[in-house]
């Protein structure tokens, strides 16, 4: 009981909370009003709404997560992330009560591009919480782990593309004016994704990575040139954190998360086929 309460663990719990609540209240309080679609669950919900009224863009979301968090404890049954599945529930929950106990019937402001910022800015931080502590708000990430699961697709290029469909789509559903807004508020969730970026690779330098100093300034370069290419880049730590979680799950108390990591490096740059099997010879020798 006491692990499970120790202040590492209620540490997690505490920045689970608040890093879903930030991304929480920048969708419904910015994103839904206005109708701003930048893609993933929340940017279908809302063009969703538009042709089924009866349902709320709260209702859609939640639908849809639990619909997703349900595949992906059928797919990857006991190593699918605790704390993505939380702040999935988490997130559906408190959308949920928030249109009960507070409706939205028009935005907060007359200013749309102030909504706008705070629509995407607000998510952004709330996910760079997340991502530093292992977990997401689930959605599209659900669909991201899957297909990377069972397909060989260039996934990262398909969630952006599928973002940029759901964003046109709303400038059908709701007019030009929505739809400009949405491509720009795509723009700007690119370009903040540049300083999760920055966050990630100190926090990566510090637990994982031994980079040095040289070829971190010029990883983080190469993608502060082109921020979309956080998506695929992403796409890596997912199968990283996958590959930790069979290990854990694997070897119980004899996981040792510096032998995993050393064992993640020696690997180099193999393709991810090849470094699955590297660490699945890594548990064997490790049991």
């Amino acid at each position: 009981m006491n692990k499970y309460l120790s202040k590492e663990n209620m540490k997690e719990f505490l920045l689970v909370t608040a890093g879903t609540l930030l991304v929480t209240i920048g969708v419904y309080f910015f994103k839904f009003p206005n109708n701003f679609s930048t893609g993933g669950v929340s940017g279908i919900s809302i063009v969703l709404t538009k042709f089924f009224p009866h349902f709320s863009a709260s209702n859609f979301v939640t639908f849809l997560n639990m619909f997703l968090l349900v595949i992906g404890f059928l797919v990857f049954g006991k190593g699918f992330g605790a704390k993505t599945a939380y702040s999935t529930i988490l997130m559906s929950g408190v959308l949920e009560l928030l249109d009960f106990f507070v409706p939205m019937s028009k935005p907060l402001t007359n200013q749309p591009l102030m909504e706008l910022i705070f629509a995407v800015g607000l998510p952004a931080v709330g996910s760079a919480i997340l991502f530093n502590i292992d977990a997401s708000t689930g959605g599209t990430d659900i669909v991201a782990m899957i297909l990377k699961k069972y397909t060989s697709m260039n996934i990262g290029r398909a969630l952006i593309a599928s973002d940029l469909v759901i964003t046109l789509l709303a400038g059908v559903a709701y007019g030009p004016e929505v739809g400009l807004f949405s491509i720009l508020g795509l723009v700007i969730k690119s370009t903040l994704l540049d300083s999760v970026l920055e966050t990630f690779g100190d926090f990566m330098e510090e637990n994982m990575l031994s980079l040095s100093e040289e070829e971190m300034r010029a990883q983080y370069m190469q993608l502060q040139n082109n921020p979309v290419m956080f998506e695929p880049y992403y796409i890596g730590y997912l199968e990283i954190m996958e590959l930790r979680e069979q290990a854990e799950s694997a070897l119980g108390d004899d996981f040792d998360e510096k032998a995993f990591h050393e064992a993640i490096l020696a690997c180099g740059a193999l393709p991810f086929e090849q470094i699955r099997e590297e660490i699945s010879a890594y548990i064997d020798t490790a049991k």
